[in-house]
């Protein structure tokens, strides 16, 4: 597990990770978003990504990949500018 640090402001889940890819994420718990921060400066925000899907990206033993299998190309996504 690589959870640098987490904490819980609301319905928001932030987390920052010991990663080589991800630098953060934000969940959140009501709209079901969750914004990815990556090493290079880019944020994105994933549309409707339930909750059980987060919660194992955050427990993998690699954040990077279980993102790029289970998330990148399978929600809705934006960059946030």
């Amino acid at each position: 597990m690589a959870i640098k640090n987490e904490k819980i402001e609301g319905s928001l889940i932030i987390n920052e990770y010991v990663s080589s890819n991800i630098m953060s994420s934000v969940y959140d718990r009501e709209k079901k978003d969750l914004q990815v921060m990556f090493k290079g400066g880019r944020k994105y925000v994933y549309e409707k990504v339930p909750m059980h899907i987060f919660t194992k990206m955050r427990l993998s033993e690699s954040q990077g990949k279980y993102f790029n299998k289970e998330i990148s190309r399978k929600y809705r996504y934006k960059e946030i500018k």
